[in-house]
């Protein structure tokens, strides 16, 4: 599990004139502290007692760290601490004017972790969370600071050869928000093997594929596969791409499928805040609705989202409460949100707690399945000895899909055939040969689809519907079949033989 930022912070100024709070902590000024207000007693040992439990549940903990700037501000900003001791060495600073500070982080200042010293209070910090505390890994925002020199990017930047070399840090879970607000910001897919990224495209497509948007097929089917255009490069593995719909900022799932705009006038900026890019789609209605069929619909839109996600090749990451069709009311930017709006609300109505049931099916489905959660990409790749490829992308007609198909920016049907016998060798666990048929159908309207038919015989069983939620493989559909697969659905056939049943 992930944890928002724990490091001490302060609220910024303009906050506490409107009576709120810098909800979400990034504004760090302490990197060797948590945060007084979340400890009950105020003794640290609460800490890693959490930590301990946490462990304890086969859960791994990691910790959102903020290294990129801190609470200090611009030059209009309070002096606190690295300001006040060495601002030269501390804050990349506007080389002709050095009372300005560049401000790449978009927060007002940019830490300087070219700096020698910077470097080490940054990686002793990082040493200090995983060797004394215990976290298991650390998400970087906009990390691509951390691997900035004066001239930009570096991926053989300091601190990213530090934290390959140090023997603490090289064993960590090392996860970064690939991009920042200075020249050349956008850096996904250029960190160093070993480095897990956060996967924008992969959000951005997904959601513009399941909203009905033309021409997002192929893009859709690498998002699928682990992006292997971005990561498939010296020996990184599809785990490289952590994928996700939602993330603590932007909508929530369920408000991806409410709202068409942003609903921000709780933070009184005017509603001028948080992004305007959400590719959200309402539905038909703006906001909650008694209307059954937008509501079926939205939940049906959900559980794609879901499928999708979970069902793809990379490292999937959930939102807390989107499990369960949170709301924040339409607020796309609830930093400042200690309120309804900003809290997880764990009364679960009856949608939710079955949107929450089929996420759990798919997770064990994930787990189940190591072909759903391969070590190397997907790349159609022909095996001849047993003639078959790794992955064999299908038209409705069951055939093979040609560049005409992937061409036509009007095609929202596909199939996604993963052949078991063409996996990597030495897995012995049950289902690691298991061959699986995924369809994915955005359409407005039923599309049938022909399930394919495969070598040495068997039929299909249907795993997943997102029409149909309660199903679960008990009917058997055999080679040629036509299954009308239903506007905006997502379907998982699994393979079978007559002596599996």
């Amino acid at each position: 599990m992930e944890l928002l930022p724990i490091h001490a912070f302060v609220n910024d100024q303009h906050l506490l004139h409107k009576g709120m709070t810098n909800y979400w902590g990034y504004n760090s000024i302490a990197f060797f502290a948590p945060d007084p207000r979340y400890l009950a007693s105020g003794k640290i040992a609460e800490f890693k007692e959490m930590v301990a439990h946490l462990h304890e549940a086969n859960l791994e903990v990691v910790l959102d760290v903020v290294y990129n700037h801190t609470a200090e501000g611009n030059e209009q900003g309070p002096t606190l601490s690295m300001r006040g001791i060495d601002n030269a060495s501390y804050y990349r600073l506007v080389p002709d004017d050095k009372r300005f500070y560049i401000n790449d982080s978009g927060t007002g200042n940019t830490l300087d972790l070219s700096h020698p010293c910077v470097l080490q209070m940054v990686t002793d910090s990082l040493r200090y969370w995983a060797s004394e505390m215990h976290v298991d890994g650390f998400r970087f925002d906009l990390a691509t600071i951390l691997g900035r020199y004066h001239d930009g990017f570096d991926e053989r930047h300091s601190f990213l050869v530090a934290c390959r070399q140090d023997p603490v840090l090289r064993q960590v879970k090392m996860i970064a928000e690939a991009w920042d607000c200075g020249p050349g910001g956008y850096q996904v897919g250029n960190f160093p093997p070993g480095w897990v990224e956060w996967n924008d495209k992969f959000r951005d497509t997904v959601r513009a594929f399941w909203k009905g948007d033309d021409g997002q097929l192929a893009d859709f089917a690498s998002r699928m596969t682990g992006s292997g255009e971005m990561f498939n490069q010296r020996g990184r593995r599809p785990y490289s791409s952590l994928n996700f719909v939602t993330a603590h900022d932007g909508f929530t799932l369920n408000d991806l499928v409410s709202y068409n705009d942003k609903h921000n006038e709780a933070n009184d900026e005017n509603n001028q805040d948080g992004s305007n890019n959400n590719l959200s789609w309402n539905h038909g209605v703006e906001g909650p609705t008694d209307d059954p069929e937008i509501n079926e619909l939205r939940l049906r839109q959900m559980r794609n989202f879901f499928a999708t996600l979970i069902l793809a090749q990379g490292t999937p990451m959930l939102v807390a409460g989107d499990e369960f069709a949170r709301t924040q009311e339409g607020n796309n930017n609830a930093y400042c949100q200690d309120s309804e709006i900003g809290w997880v609300n764990w009364y679960i109505s009856e949608d939710g707690k079955a949107l929450l049931k089929f996420v759990k099916r798919l997770i064990e489905l994930r787990l189940a399945y190591p072909i759903l959660r391969r070590g190397r990409f997907l790349v159609g790749d022909y095996n001849e000895d047993i003639g078959v490829k790794d992955v064999t992308w299908l038209a409705a007609d069951g055939s093979e899909m040609t560049t005409k198909h992937w061409h036509d920016a009007h095609n929202r049907c596909m199939g996604m055939l993963l052949d078991g016998r063409a996996q990597e060798t030495g897995i012995c666990r049950k289902g690691a040969d298991a061959t699986l048929l995924l369809v994915v159908n955005a359409h407005h309207d039923v599309v049938n689809f022909l399930l394919p038919e495969v070598p040495d015989g068997g039929f299909w069983t249907c795993m997943i519907d997102t029409n149909q939620p309660s199903i679960r493989g008990q009917e058997r559909f055999e080679f040629g079949h036509e299954y009308s697969v239903t506007g905006r659905s997502l379907l998982l056939f699994e393979l079978q033989h007559e002596e599996e049943e």
